[in-house]
């Protein structure tokens, strides 16, 4: 687990620094709260194996190398303005689970997901970002998802339930409580 966490924060870094680099017309407010962002990042790897974090790592070592950012190019097909960057089939089945699993978050949690992303952009964004993956990464990713699935597991609630333990919450459901009386 040690080893696992060590990747997710060497991500966290590597992403950070792509995304305090992405070019805008103007300043997103998000970037004054880098640590939220880090945040709800750090929850999205709570269901990848250790393998698919490694792999996702190395997908964003390999751009460095190259010179590529790979969070300009996520917003950048977040906004269609440049064409596809993959086309690989598992884009679309991951994203087609996970949009499923976030259906039923949204569904069950609906105070904690006040505000958040509304099903197509959360679709949008996924896609957006499963794009500048790796074929590599990608089948790993698929693998877990499907391992997830064939469980019973909700990938998407297991981001929500780490994303509440990082603000505090002993569970997913208190947070989901203490933001019904707000």
């Amino acid at each position: 687990m040690e080893n696992r966490n060590r990747i997710v924060e060497e991500i966290l870094d590597i992403e950070v620094d792509m995304f305090l680099r992405v070019p805008t017309g103007e300043e997103p407010s998000c970037r004054a709260h880098m640590d939220a962002m880090k945040l709800h990042r750090r929850g999205q790897f709570a269901g990848w194996s250790e393998q698919t974090c490694s792999s996702y790592l190395n997908d964003l070592r390999n751009a460095m190398a190259s010179g590529d950012n790979l969070m300009t190019v996520k917003y950048a097909r977040m906004d269609n303005l440049v064409p596809p960057v993959s086309v690989n089939p598992r884009i679309e089945q991951i994203r087609a689970r996970y949009v499923v699993w976030q259906k039923e978050v949204i569904a069950r949690y609906p105070n904690t997901m006040r505000g958040g992303r509304d099903l197509g952009d959360f679709a949008n964004y996924l896609g957006a970002e499963l794009e500048t993956y790796s074929d590599a990464t990608l089948e790993l990713l698929h693998a877990d998802v499907e391992a997830a699935f064939g469980t019973g597991k909700n990938l998407s609630l297991e981001v929500y339930r780490m994303l509440a333990r990082q603000s505090g919450y002993q569970s997913l459901e208190e947070m989901e409580e203490r933001l019904s009386v707000k």
